[in-house]
């Protein structure tokens, strides 16, 4: 058979050396921010029962989802998503636990889905969640995080920022534009897809799902592309929606002590379509809107509890991998992933190849990266070999050289020589 035979997945990825590193980049600014924040690494199993999910997010779910029957014959699944899978864990330990918990991880997520730029069928995501505390100082602190996850590799304000919005604070508006209660499910599914679908289309859903009338379909769209000062404007008098304004001031609050500010903007159009979001929600844009969002989240007070935990408020997000590389590769931030090592040791005839493993050893074991011929070669091929492999010094082990208790450093980029002390090497 030939190599042809056997093509990678479609939406799957294959990461050689250079697309490792690009993945790495990433993962360690992640950890560093999370660690930063205080947050403690966790992680789950890739499968999970599919109930699990289920129970979230309902039967429709499963057309998209890796799922089948396993040999114990339990409907099983590849995790789509982390928070399903935290609060399994939490479950079954938080009752013991202080609070608030803060923990973060980086799975690997599955999706059968339709591929297109930014969306594949597998990913990784950073998710980060604080769990046990309703304020709205949690809610910043976890869009902080996402915020500065970004800015450690090198995105600035001018390159994304964060859309919030409070499903709460829809809610009140919603109401006070003439939504009546039955019809708030299907009123939140207009809003979400406002930005996808003609205004013509969202008046009419409006009219025909929710039961507005035309004046109050067009004023509702209308107080939609406003911001918190319009809708308090609009609205201060009511005292249902002064609450949630006041809540989303102090939230936003947070964000500007902490030098947040000129990333964020208010947007009630920002929904997530999940429906186990109870509170603040944001997502992460970039400022030319050429990408999917690169990062969702929000408050889910009833996860955990739907699982049957403790009934503990949460807040959290997941920011995958490949929109966020689409980003760095459109701003020119992918890592420099030039191969380089610290020596490369030649020895000059075959006698010396013995000293030459040894000196290679030794200095591995002082953490520098070494490399050598793995076949005898004459030291011209092997100086060769050492400028493909990126190294700073080619260290020439010769009969001479040895006699005198020295090897000869060539430096790579000029061809300058030096003898070293093989004590000093040691």
């Amino acid at each position: 058979m030939s190599a042809s035979d056997f093509q990678r997945l479609p939406g799957f990825r294959d990461f050689p050396p250079d697309e490792l590193a690009f993945r790495n980049r990433i993962f360690e600014s992640w950890r560093r921010v999370a660690l930063r924040y205080g947050f403690s690494e966790y992680d789950g199993p890739p499968l999970e029962a599919l109930e699990l999910y289920v129970e979230k997010s309902g039967e429709e779910i499963v057309g998209q989802l890796y799922n089948f029957t396993d040999k114990g014959g339990r409907e099983v699944v590849l995790r789509p998503e982390m928070t399903p899978s935290l609060a399994r864990i939490l479950g079954g330990m938080s009752r013991g636990m202080s609070k608030p918990i803060r923990w973060f991880s980086m799975p690997q997520l599955f999706r059968y889905e339709r591929q297109q730029r930014g969306r594949l069928r597998e990913h990784f995501q950073w998710n980060v969640d604080i769990v046990g505390e309703a304020g709205v100082a949690a809610d910043a602190e976890v869009l902080a995080v996402g915020i500065d996850g970004l800015r450690d590799l090198g995105l600035t304000h001018e390159d994304f920022y964060a859309r919030v919005s409070d499903r709460r604070l829809l809610t009140t508006v919603l109401g006070a534009a003439g939504v009546a209660e039955e019809s708030m499910p299907a009123a939140f599914t207009v809003v979400d897809k406002v930005e996808r679908e003609t205004e013509d289309r969202t008046l009419a859903r409006l009219r025909d799902e929710v039961g507005l009338s035309e004046p109050d379909a067009r004023s509702l769209v209308e107080i939609l592309g406003e911001g918190l000062e319009g809708i308090a404007s609009r609205f201060g008098s009511r005292d249902d929606v002064g609450a949630e304004v006041t809540r989303l001031k102090d939230y936003l609050a947070n964000l500007d002590a902490m030098g947040l500010g000129d990333f964020i903007a208010v947007d009630l159009r920002i929904v997530r379509g999940l429906a186990y979001y109870t509170g603040i929600v944001f997502e992460l844009f970039d400022r030319q809107g050429a990408l999917r969002a690169i990062c969702g989240g929000g408050r889910y007070d009833r996860l955990l509890e739907l699982v049957g935990g403790e009934p503990l408020p949460a807040v959290g997000f997941g920011m995958g991998d490949v929109v966020l590389g689409e980003l760095l590769k459109d701003r020119d931030l992918t890592p420099d992933t030039t191969r380089r090592i610290d020596y490369f040791v030649v020895p000059v005839t075959p006698d010396q190849r013995g000293e030459a493993l040894g000196i290679a050893q030794k200095l591995r074991a002082r953490g520098h990266s070494v490399a050598y011929a793995l076949r005898e070669q004459g030291v011209g091929k092997q100086l060769k070999a050492a400028a493909k492999e990126g190294a700073v010094e080619a260290l020439l082990v010769g009969p001479d050289e040895l006699a005198r208790g020295v090897v000869t450093s060539r430096k790579m980029s000029d061809g300058s020589e030096r003898d070293l002390l093989l004590q000093e090497l040691a």
